[in-house]
């Protein structure tokens, strides 16, 4: 939506509230110049995450491992 500085001032909260609604941006005229109000983006729950260092060693010796001798069907 693109409106003028003076039509943004009338309407402010309508507008703000009516982009929040949609998620469309608002673009605002002043001065020639046009900014532009959107919603800010939520971070990725995963981007949040700590990296931490859980293998001690060389990941690829776990591939190659041998694991017959500790796994039974009896246990």
């Amino acid at each position: 939506m693109r409106v003028t500085a003076s039509k943004f001032r009338e309407n402010l909260y309508g507008i703000l509230d009516q982009a929040l609604e949609t998620g469309v941006p608002v673009e605002v005229i002043r001065k020639g110049k046009i900014l532009r109000i959107i919603q800010e983006a939520k971070p990725d729950k995963l981007s949040r995450l700590k990296k931490r260092k859980c293998i001690v060693g060389d990941p690829e010796s776990i591939v190659h491992m041998d694991w017959l001798h500790e796994w039974s069907e009896l246990k």
